[in-house]
Parts: C-alpha cells; structure tokens; sequence
C-alpha cells in the first residue's frame, strides 16, 4: 500500500512538472521519451523498494533465529545442571545402659578351654552341644554378669551433599554423597557387639558412624512420561530407601526415602516402577510403586564366590510394593509390602571379631572339631554370609493427619501397625551359629515360622516461636523383626526393638528449616534379646542365661541428646 501510494505521488509531480500545449508536435517526443524515462524510474524504485522489504524479511528472520538460539541457551542453563543441597549435623549424645547382661569370664574361658581338659576348644559339635546342654540340666550354667556401663558424652558429625539435575522435562537425576564420623574417631570399623550396626556393610556404610570416608548413598536416575494420561515412571540405580515416612517430624525435613521406615531403612541398590492414579481413580494422591532390590550379591567377591558351592549362597533378592490410598495434605494413608527370599546369615561387611571360631578335621577322623581363639591383636575381620536362611514378609500401614481445619493449630498425629513373617530353611553353617544351633529366629536347632507385630505412634505440637514438641512411642513383639539397620542411632534402631520405646523432642528453628537446635531423649526398654538381628529366637531377657549373653545383652537404655542442623 505505501509503495502505491509513493508511485502515484511521484507520478503526479512528473506529469505537472513536465506537461506542455498539445498544439506543439516539437514537443510530442520529448513528452513521449519522458515518460519513458519516468516509466524507467519507477521501475527501479520498484527494484528498490522490493529489496528494502527482502532486506526487512531477513532481518526479521535473522532476530528469530537469535532469538530461538537465546531461548535455547537459558533453558540449558537453567535445567541442565546439577542443583546442590548440603546439609551438616553436629550432635552431642549422652547414653546409659542400665543392666547390661553378659557371660562371665568364668564361661566365657572353657571355649578357649582343650576338651581334653574339660573345655569346648577342639570338641565336635555334638560334645559342644551336649556339654552346654548337661550344664544347664545339672544348673550348672553360672550367672550372667550385670553392669550399667555410661558414655557420658559422644560428639558426631553427620553430612548430606545431595544432587539434582534435570535433563528435560522426562529426564531427571538425583544423588547424595555422605559422610558420618564420631569426633576424634575415623577408623569406620567397630568391634563386634553382637548387633548388625557393629558390621560395616553395604546397608548402613553412611548411615551409621563410619569414620570421615564420604560415600554414595544414594544415585539413581528417573524416566517419567504419561501412558494414557497416567503420569508412569522407572527408576534405577542406588535407592533413595533410607529416612522414610514418617521420619520426616523428627527430622524435621521433607518425607527422605520411599519405604516406610517401619519395615526397611536399610541402604541398597534397585529399580522402581511407579503410576500416578489420583486423576484415573478420582482419589487425591493415589499411586503405586513397584520396588525392588538387591540386599546381597553371592557371586563377588566371596570365597564361594566361583567354587561350585556357590549355590549354597544366591543373591538376596527384595520385591515389594508402596500404595499411597489416599493423600490430601490434611490426611494420608500409606501401605507397604516387602518380600525377601533366601536371607542370609548376615551381610558382606568388615568388624572386629571378639574371637574367632572355626572349624576342620585336624584329627581326621572324618568330623570337624571347632577351635576357639582370642582376637587380642584386634585384626579385622572380612565377614561374609555362609546360608541361606530362610524368607521373610513385612508389610505396614502409615496414617497421619494434620489437624489445622479441625483446630486451627498445626498439629500433626501419625500412627504405624507393622507386621511381620519369618519363615526358617536351614540352621546358619556359620561355626558360632551352627555351634547354637540358630536360625532365622530360631535356636537348638529348631525351625518354626514366626509372626511379629509393631505398633508406632507420635504426635507433634506448635510452640511459642514456631518451635515443635513432639512425642513418639513404639513397641515391638517378641518376634518382630525388619531391617532397619540404617537408622540413625548410635545405640540401635529403636523400629528394631523388641520392646518399648518412648521419646521426646523439641524443636526450634533459628532460621526456618535452613538452621534449626533439637533437645531431646530417648528410652529403650527392652523385653526380648536380640532386637535387629534375624538370628536366634529371642528369650525374655529375665530368662536369659550365660549362654545368651556371649555378646552382650542390653535392658534399658537412657540416651539424652542436643542436636544444631544448617540446611540448604
């Protein structure tokens, strides 16, 4: 339009400037040959004005590609990149065994005893048996020694470096590296209580003290993408397993992992498959979640491990599943399932064995004799399972709420019933647990499938100055039994005990969640030896007997502690 208009406007200018009388035939030519000239004017500034809107085009088109290019380059910068969090606890714990039951040195000496001598050291497993079994028909078992043993005061650090990064809007990747050390100690092994916490293992390498060596915890990527308009996604790598719900109020942090802490806190390595249900189901929140895992691999680095007794020890493998039923932010329902087959008789892991026991056919008789020796140099010892004992179940069902609609006060209830099933195969072949005759919850040889029961409940309270008051209590059957090894205790998981359990805390954040103070207490009572490990029937400690108590058996326990955590 504005080139018409710029042609008729020269147009007109040439035609009044250049007119002249019609009468002159003179000038009929030069009329003519100016109008030829103007025709050719206009068609350069045709010419002209074409290439000026071509010139505009690529312009604009140049700017677009930039523009793209820009665009591309912020989105780059802003998603793919890893995101770092750190967190750093420093904690004090003062921690009280009231009557702590061992063996007295007067038992404990006949295993390093010849039998020759009246000892158990080089006698077969049945004359060990049956020597144990005569003392304890004749009452000649002496009684277990009692002591109340105080670590006054214990100083930790624990440290998070957790990873995130986003690939694009499918792709994604988290991580945490960490660290846990003991002031003034870095050796990341402990000698042997008799607990699966004093095994430096794959399942609590970061969660328990281990010195100031940093490890991965957790590094696993996620592929999410809708199916249906179901939101679908898979997941590998090392799992994200330990700190779950509802260990987030103690915390005092967002929900850590994805199993309930009530049947598994236990570092390790899996897959997960997961759907988001809530809008196929119409319920808020619904989802569910395959996992699985690998808690132990046989064939790596064992000395079965290519031998043709390699089959005596598989891998141990977890299959399970988490279905949230109903979440709404003011009220959830969480359940989860687990399966394990073929448990072993303990885990891959290095510690400092008290003695050792070992067994062979030095006489050559055809039968082993078992041979008993003092760890007095304190050497290391590389523990690795021997059996494959038997399968267990667990399954668990989490309710919180939040009361704020109801009372307009931000109080949090939740409440957890556990369940769990062993079911025994074998006696261990390990030669102190073959010389017990122990099993999967089991001893004397005798293999009964056994069920157990958890009950954990807390509740936490607004205080002045946006502080927290929070309550917690649990208790465990006789034979109960998860694994949560990897909760953060210096004294043992209290999900674990078999027994009671109470606790209280308070809260206060310095600023927000980014730095916070924690005063608090905790008090195990409890009933039944063995709490955590999944060898040996436990026995009512009242009715324990030396026997039971060649590691030491804990009653009660007082651990008062004062935390200070910067987070961000």
């Amino acid at each position: 339009m504005k080139k018409k208009y710029v042609i008729t406007i020269f147009l007109s200018m040439s035609l009044l400037m250049g007119f002249q009388p019609a009468f002159a035939s003179s000038e009929t030519e030069l009329l003519k040959q100016q109008l030829q000239e103007m025709s050719r004017t206009m068609e350069a500034l045709k010419l002209k004005i074409d290439a000026l809107e071509q010139e505009d085009q690529k312009d604009k088109e140049e700017v677009k590609y930039l523009g793209k290019r820009l665009d591309k380059a912020e989105l780059h910068t802003a998603t793919d990149k890893v995101s770092l969090g750190l967190e750093l606890r420093a904690k004090a714990d003062s921690i009280h065994y009231n009557g702590m039951l061992s063996a007295p040195s007067s038992l404990v000496s006949g295993f390093f005893t010849p039998a020759a001598s009246g000892g158990f050291n080089g006698a077969t497993l049945n004359q060990i048996q049956q020597g144990m079994q005569n003392m304890a028909m004749a009452g000649m078992i002496p009684p277990l020694d009692e002591n109340d043993v105080d670590n006054d005061i214990i100083y930790t650090n624990k440290f998070h470096l957790d990873m995130k990064a986003k690939v694009n809007s499918n792709l994604s990747f988290a991580g945490r590296l960490a660290a846990y050390k003991v002031w003034g100690d870095s050796s990341g092994v402990k000698f042997n209580q008799g607990s699966l916490g004093d095994v430096t293992m794959d399942g609590n390498t970061s969660s328990l003290p281990h010195g100031d060596t940093i490890r991965m915890e957790r590094a696993y990527f996620m592929y999410r993408q809708d199916i249906n308009d179901i939101p679908v996604s898979f997941s590998l790598g090392r799992r994200p397993s330990t700190n779950g719900p509802p260990m987030e109020y103690a915390d005092y942090d967002m929900v850590g992992g994805s199993p309930l802490a009530t049947i598994i806190n236990w570092q390790f390595d899996g897959a997960s498959l997961s759907f988001g249900l809530e809008d196929a189901l119409d319920i808020p929140g619904a989802a569910f979640k395959f996992c699985y895992g690998v808690g132990f691999e046989g064939d790596w680095g064992n000395s079965y491990s290519i031998q043709e007794s390699q089959s005596d020890v598989e891998d141990v493998h977890m299959f399970g599943f988490i279905a949230t039923l109903f979440d709404n932010d003011s009220f959830s329902a969480v359940f989860n399932y687990a399966h394990a087959w073929d448990i072993t008789d303990g885990f891959t892991g290095l510690t400092v064995m008290p003695f050792v026991v070992s067994k062979s056919d030095q006489n050559g008789d055809g039968t082993n004799e078992y041979y008993f020796a003092q760890n007095s140099g304190g050497y290391i010892s590389r523990m690795q399972p021997s059996t494959e004992i038997g399968d267990w179940d667990a399954a668990s069902l989490l309710l919180r709420k939040n009361l704020y609609e109801e009372t307009e006060k931000d109080i949090d209830l939740f409440l957890a019933a556990s369940w769990s099933h062993t079911d025994p195969s074998r006696i261990s072949a390990n030669p102190f647990y073959e010389m017990m005759g122990m099993g999967l919850l089991s001893s004397n040889g005798d293999l009964e499938s056994r069920n157990g029961y958890s009950i954990y409940a807390g509740a936490l309270f607004p205080m002045p100055f946006d502080g927290r008051l929070g309550l917690e209590y649990n208790w465990g059957s006789q034979y109960w039994f998860n694994f949560t090894g990897a909760e953060d205790s210096l004294v043992g998981s209290k999900l674990a005990t078999r027994g009671s359990v109470y606790e209280g805390y308070y809260i206060q954040p310095v600023f927000g969640r980014n730095f916070f103070v924690k005063l608090g207490g905790r008090f195990y009572d409890y009933q039944y030896t063995g709490s955590g490990n999944p060898l040996g029937e436990p026995k009512k400690i009242s009715r324990a007997n030396s026997f039971d108590g060649l590691f030491p058996i804990v009653d009660e326990v007082w651990d008062v502690y004062a935390s200070a955590t910067m987070r961000f």
